[in-house]
């Protein structure tokens, strides 16, 4: 289809967003306050989810409420797959049959797991609102993206605006990486259609001033490596300096794909050089936030410590574009207060690998798979557990209407265009919405501002932000719909 501009129609988008921001509040807060209490970790972190139901009972919970809302001709479905988390399906119908297209929305409603330490009062399961902050797992990630967009329906509906078919998704997976997702798209495939855009609401944003559209995010090597050198733990007096430690030796194998003094990746198949134009993109990220007066560090970082990267723009530029290791995770290591003079028989790290957008997770995976287990030091029994390799995405450039269009949708709920910044996360969905949708215009926008602290301690979702991403989600629709011509 064609895009053009409609002038006559000019006031609707931001008429729209600013009802959706007003309604947004009384329609969704409430709706969150119950989804907090829902224990329904994801599939990986919850192996008994089916018979534990929370799961299913957050789809009916969200499905229930869909159903609730003044959406002439909406269906509203939770599918179940054999096997699969719930989906909640939402398809509501174009304003007029000149509304032309389809439109997407991707959420999930599946959660991380509890974590430690939360503030007093505070909890992942006790949702707790705070001023302009809702505390509880989920409530960022990824609870507002489904309320959201119906609320903003809605509100381009009762300020007379237009909106062409939008089909709302929302599975209970992600969190586990979506390995549940291609089977729900390729079981609704005729029920889903074409659609020419996309718009996944699980993204973050460097700052709650205007409206942030992420284009790149980092894939993923996730596994364990584990390093054994004794059946048992023996007297590290007798055996110290003789039996190599374990975690020497694990040491030594990781300096194999990082190098410890800086923590860039040694392997080739893990580097790519960034793409034209990222350091343009990244300092004018950097303005961005330099102009809203964001002089902190976005991490809780302890005093003295020096962040990688001399200026802002270099740190975005590493942390979309650089890979990193992280070991998140070990055992055979005993709590200190408990720990023996024992030279301990084995040890085993958990490692979270972010690759570069455009890398072959799969082919990283691998490269790092041999580097760790080929000719081990000392002939130490080493084994590498593959879990997870996720590739990134790179969006392609924006067709010259939906630039506009986002630039008008940011001004309407933020009054400040939109800004573009690639993401140091995962999400693997991304690229399969891409690949399953080739045509498609793809977007990844979110409400994870700088302390959001998603997958940590208190969670929180910033209302105002939430509001005005809604807002913007609003006026995009319109512009949308208002734009396609058959």
């Amino acid at each position: 289809m064609d895009f053009v501009s409609i002038d006559q129609h000019a006031e609707s988008a931001p008429r729209a967003a600013h009802r959706a921001m007003a309604d947004w509040r009384d329609a969704v807060v409430p709706l969150l306050m119950e989804y907090g209490r829902i224990p329904d970790l994801s599939p990986a972190y919850d192996p008994e989810w089916e018979s534990h139901g929370e799961l299913e009972r957050a789809a009916a919970l969200f499905a229930g409420w869909a159903r609730s809302r003044d959406l002439p001709g909406a269906e509203i479905d939770v599918v179940r797959i054999t096997g699969l988390s719930p989906t909640v399906l939402v398809d509501v119908p174009a304003t007029d049959p000149g509304a032309a297209g389809t439109v997407l929305v991707y959420g999930h409603y599946d959660k991380q797991p509890p974590f430690v330490g939360w503030g007093e009062g505070r909890g992942p399961f006790t949702p707790t609102l705070e001023g302009d902050h809702l505390y509880g797992r989920g409530m960022a990630d990824d609870g507002y993206a489904m309320p959201s967009v119906l609320v903003a329906l809605e509100a381009i509906r009762s300020t007379g605006g237009r909106h062409a078919r939008c089909v709302v998704l929302i599975e209970g997976s992600e969190e586990s990486g979506s390995p549940h997702l291609p089977a729900v798209l390729a079981t609704l495939a005729d029920r889903i259609g074409t659609p020419d855009l996309v718009v996944a609401l699980d993204s973050g944003s460097p700052t709650g001033e205007r409206l942030w559209v992420t284009t790149s995010l980092r894939g993923a090597v996730v596994g364990t490596l584990t390093v054994e050198v004794l059946d048992h733990g023996v007297h590290s007096g007798s055996a110290g300096a003789v039996v190599p430690s374990s975690f020497r030796i694990a040491r030594h194998l990781l300096d194999r794909i990082e190098d410890s003094a800086t923590g860039d990746l040694l392997l080739p198949e893990l580097v790519v050089d960034p793409p034209p134009g990222t350091r343009e993109a990244a300092e004018r990220m950097a303005r961005a936030l330099d102009e809203a007066g964001h002089v902190e560090a976005p991490f809780p970082i302890v005093d003295g410590l020096v962040l990688q990267g001399a200026t802002r723009a270099e740190q975005a530029v590493r942390a979309a574009w650089l890979g990193s290791v992280a070991v998140v995770g070990a055992d055979g290591l005993p709590p200190s207060a408990d720990a023996g003079a024992v030279l301990r028989p084995s040890t085993t790290l958990k490692l979270v690998i972010r690759v570069p957008p455009t890398c072959d997770a799969v082919a990283a995976e691998a490269a790092v798979a041999r580097a760790l287990t080929t000719d081990p030091p000392y002939g130490a029994r080493v084994t590498w557990v593959g879990e997870q390799s996720a590739d990134g995405w790179a969006a392609p450039a924006f067709a010259p209407w939906l630039s506009d269009a986002l630039d008008g949708a940011s001004a309407a709920a933020f009054d400040r265009p939109s800004g573009r910044v690639g993401e140091g996360g995962t999400i693997p969905f991304l690229g399969w919405l891409a690949d399953r949708f080739p045509e498609a215009q793809i977007l990844a926008l979110g409400v994870l501002v700088p302390g959001s602290n998603h997958h940590g301690p208190d969670e929180s979702l910033h209302l105002p932000t939430a509001e005005r991403v809604t807002g913007a989600v609003a006026a995009l629709l319109v512009e949308h719909a208002e734009r396609a011509v058959p």
